[in-house]
């Protein structure tokens, strides 16, 4: 899996499209937001716009850094017959997915943790008041993106079609997860029903890592909605995932 980790690694780095998809998107999208936050009245649910734009940042990370670009990556390796090739070595087949998103992983990990940095210094994000919260929804939020990174490629036919592919899950998570829109801004029945998109829990988590506000009720409820959408991912994998190229 390391072996497989670096070349996965350096054909990252060979790729311009996914490493600017992985890299710079989710870094500059965050700063388009900064104005547009301003005018959402956040005082009025108890926000400022870093309480924002950090998870905001963060998510933007998992959807195009994570899920978008391993989406790419998976189709990539299946079309060229890579994947194909790798099963008849010692690797199972957790282990070729694993060790194929584990550069993308790391990538995503590292932007969290320059995003945090930057959002404390130039937005003054208080010390997170629970930072296990934080940490949790961060991790969870890795493992949901890359086992839906992996069913989405199930369904992609070609390295363009991907864009394609992922587009509904990026739209749906960035309008109604919580990532550029706070749910506590939403009517209450639309907030219940967007409280269970697979990234909702996350960006629930990890902004409640900060705030300190999240009850015990609402976490449990958000750490189960994560855990079922994980489960529910890895059964699709496991399900739908296809080894041969799509013909």
């Amino acid at each position: 899996m390391a072996a497989l980790a670096r070349a996965e690694l350096t054909l990252l780095g060979r790729s311009k499209s996914t490493l600017v998809t992985a890299v710079l998107v989710p870094l500059l999208l965050p700063v388009s937001l900064a104005s547009v936050v301003k005018d959402m009245g956040l005082e009025d649910v108890g926000l400022t716009s870093g309480l924002v734009l950090l998870p905001a940042g963060i998510g933007f990370a998992l959807l195009f850094g994570v899920y978008s670009a391993l989406t790419a990556i998976y189709t990539t390796r299946r079309e060229e017959l890579v994947l194909k090739r790798l099963r008849t070595g010692e690797l199972r087949d957790a282990e070729i997915l694993t060790g194929s998103a584990l550069p993308v992983l790391a990538t995503g990990l590292v932007q969290s943790l320059v995003l945090v940095a930057g959002c404390t210094a130039v937005l003054d994000v208080p010390v997170p008041e629970a930072p296990h919260l934080a940490v949790l929804g961060l991790l969870s939020g890795l493992a949901i993106c890359a086992a839906l990174a992996a069913v989405t490629a199930a369904m992609t036919r070609t390295v363009e079609s991907a864009q394609v592919t992922t587009m509904p899950l990026v739209l749906l998570s960035m309008i109604g997860s919580g990532v550029t829109v706070p749910l506590e801004l939403l009517p209450d029945r639309l907030a219940s029903v967007c409280e269970l998109l697979p990234l909702s829990p996350v960006i629930t988590l990890i902004r409640g890592g900060w705030t300190g506000d999240l009850s015990a009720g609402e976490t449990l409820a958000a750490v189960a909605t994560a855990l079922a959408w994980a489960a529910l991912a890895v059964f699709g994998v496991r399900r739908w995932f296809r080894w041969e190229p799509r013909r």
